[in-house]
């Protein structure tokens, strides 16, 4: 498979490899990043392998069906996740998430990799809508998600299960039309 990986201004986002394994596994443990997730935190780094591993075959495969990137700043480093699961082809769409390492919080990064991803979603894979589900009580991916152009549409009730129980989720999307618009 062809390397995918672009840049924005301030961020290269690239596929994951596995030597980015400790910095994900670092990322998952994070309390912060961990308050909304519906991964939960991996035991040990063995776990982190096992779901680092199939993003890295998903990669491999003849038609990709999830894009997992990392994120990083322009100058080197890592500083979280982004990335695309593809539905089937008759919808053309992909749900997209991401996981920011909570010392490059407010700065705007999340918004400029949701961004990036939405632009090789609709410009590279020719995707019609691209959505994200998004805990109501995490105002901070609200933000990112509205900044980033997308449109709230509606509320799961109780779909989420976080370690503080059942959470609804604001379901969000973009169209291409809108996004060229």
């Amino acid at each position: 498979m062809a390397e995918v990986k672009f840049f924005t201004e301030r961020l290269k986002l690239r596929l994951v490899e596995m030597a980015d394994l400790e910095a994900i596994h670092i990322l998952h443990h994070l309390a912060e990043t961990d308050q909304y997730n519906t991964l939960g935190i991996p035991k040990n780094l063995e776990e982190t392998n096992i779901i680092v591993d199939g993003w890295i075959n998903d990669h491999q495969k003849k038609t990709i069906k999830n894009y997992t990137f990392a994120v990083e700043l322009e100058k080197g480093g890592f500083i979280g996740l982004i990335a695309l699961k593809l539905s089937s082809s008759k919808f053309n769409s992909a749900e997209v998430w991401y996981k920011i390492n909570v010392d490059f919080w407010n700065k705007g990064f999340a918004t400029e990799a949701i961004k990036a991803i939405i632009r090789f979603g609709f410009n590279r894979l020719k995707l019609h809508r691209i959505n994200a589900g998004c805990a109501v009580e995490n105002i901070a991916s609200i933000r990112v998600l509205e900044k980033a152009g997308m449109t709230q549409e509606g509320c799961k009730r109780q779909i989420l299960p976080l370690k503080t129980g059942w959470m609804d989720s604001f379901e969000y999307a973009i169209l291409e039309d809108e996004w060229k618009a």
